[in-house]
């Protein structure tokens, strides 16, 4: 099943005029090549989405942290003040311009070695682009430090003890070793493979089920609600591994506990609920929608503008 970017097609015929593109290649496509453009994309997308909705993300990481309802972790973040609502910014910025750039980059790079190297043993292309998808989600997990600091900046419980991005990852190598930056790793991996498989796998069949689109808004927009609706639905369906990752890397010190282990802990503490565990979904899920659909239509507008 191909993916709309696994290969660059030609601008539609509504994005032409007299056989010629009105989106012109520009001479950074010829710098980047092929296949480096992918990377660009994907980071410039991704930066654009961290601006906009990081606020958004600080309240959810609350939610999944303590178990508070909406209006309650908007109140600590006024509490916390106007100067701390961007505090742990750099590490997500980091941390997602770098890991959407690897999500895009190398799914398209797996994709095309594998392809050629499966030409002719008759496997399935979803096969082939389902392992790629897998291998570039578990290359994102190697950044998994990123989302380390990042919880551990946005959690007011360390707030007096951490005063930035560098000081966190100083403190944590020095005093506890890079394994201590890598808490919380097991649940990012359950996540970042299967999730890739899939938004690779239904964002071409979604978008080929939305009305067709004849100009560069109506691309625009069908990009926007592709990519804003798978996200928001693998938001959902991940979500309890998110809980068990801000759970596990809000800890500093001491034995790192199995996935199992932390699940159950916080099953306990909110009254056994399910509804409970999924607290703070309802937000992840609206943020997930903005913010795909921000990384889905920013990365396809960037991809014609190279």
């Amino acid at each position: 099943m191909e993916s709309p970017s696994a290969q660059t097609p030609p601008p539609p015929a509504s994005l032409t005029k007299g056989g010629h593109p009105l989106l012109s290649t520009g001479p950074l496509s010829g710098i980047l090549g092929p296949q480096g453009k992918h990377y660009i994309c994907g980071s410039m997308a991704a930066f654009t989405n961290i601006m906009v909705t990081f606020p958004i993300q600080k309240v959810l990481f609350r939610q999944q942290l303590h178990g508070v309802l909406a209006v309650e972790a908007v109140r600590q973040l006024q509490r916390d003040g106007l100067r701390n609502l961007y505090r742990g910014l750099l590490p997500p910025l980091l941390q997602k311009s770098t890991t959407v750039a690897i999500m895009f980059g190398l799914y398209e790079d797996f994709s095309r070695v594998l392809l050629e190297r499966a030409e002719g043993s008759g496997l399935p292309e979803l096969v082939t682009r389902s392992f790629a998808a897998t291998l570039a989600g578990t290359a994102e997990a190697f950044l998994a430090p990123f989302e380390r600091v990042q919880t551990l900046l946005q959690d007011h419980r360390h707030h007096g003890r951490f005063n930035n991005t560098a000081h966190t990852f100083r403190t944590l190598l020095t005093e506890y070793g890079v394994r201590e930056c890598y808490r919380g790793l097991v649940p990012i991996v359950l996540r970042n493979g299967p999730s890739n498989v899939l938004f690779f796998g239904l964002r071409g069949p979604i978008k080929e089920q939305l009305p067709e689109a004849t100009s560069r808004a109506g691309h625009l927009v069908n990009d926007f609600v592709c990519g804003g609706v798978l996200g928001a639905a693998l938001g959902i369906m991940f979500y309890p591994l998110n809980v068990i990752k801000s759970r596990a890397q809000s800890r500093v010190g001491g034995a790192f506990q199995p996935c199992r282990q932390v699940l159950l802990t916080v099953w306990r503490e909110r009254g056994r609920s399910v509804a409970m565990l999924f607290r703070g979904a309802h937000l992840n899920y609206h943020r997930s929608l903005l913010s795909w659909g921000i990384i889905n239509a920013t990365y396809e507008l960037l991809l014609k503008l190279i």
